[in-house]
């Protein structure tokens, strides 16, 4: 991978625009990067919001509207990205339909039985991202590039 620079204040940051270098993204695991990927993260974060099912809907249309302007210009690293953000917002909101204040752990580390439902609201913000998500996840467009941009990226 490129040149990358650890910050301990926030963590690692990458020097890359994955933009103009799309061979350097990783697709990682899950929601992985999310806030460090640029120039993709300038672009999504401002878009995404789930305080509730109205804020969820807004936010998952403009980051789907997104992920469709990555598709067209064939940017694997953004489409991907977008897919994370959408299912970012699943599993945010969903923690907070599940547990009170989105506190999962207690404070000496013990995880809470979740509760159905702690914030019914939530968790309609939740289907509302999880319904965008599951939109990129089984575009054949998507799933062709993401397929490519292993194939270019594979060690050899």
């Amino acid at each position: 991978m490129g040149d990358r620079s650890t910050d301990t204040d926030d963590g690692p940051e990458y020097g890359i625009d994955f933009r103009a270098n799309p061979a350097e993204y990783d697709i990682g695991r899950g929601e992985e990067g999310v806030f460090k990927i640029e120039p993709y993260k300038s672009e999504l974060l401002p878009l995404w919001s789930y305080k509730d099912e109205a804020a969820a809907a807004a936010s998952a249309e403009a980051i789907y509207d997104q992920y469709e302007q990555y598709r067209a210009n064939d940017e694997f690293p953004g489409m991907d990205m977008a897919r994370k953000y959408l299912q970012m917002g699943y599993t945010r909101a969903m923690r907070y339909a599940k547990y009170p204040g989105g506190q999962k752990y207690d404070e000496d580390g013990t995880e809470r039985d979740p509760e159905q439902w702690a914030d019914p609201d939530k968790r309609e913000a939740a289907l509302v991202f999880e319904s965008y998500w599951e939109r990129v996840r089984e575009d054949d467009v998507y799933q062709q590039a993401k397929e490519r941009h292993r194939e270019r990226t594979a060690e050899p």
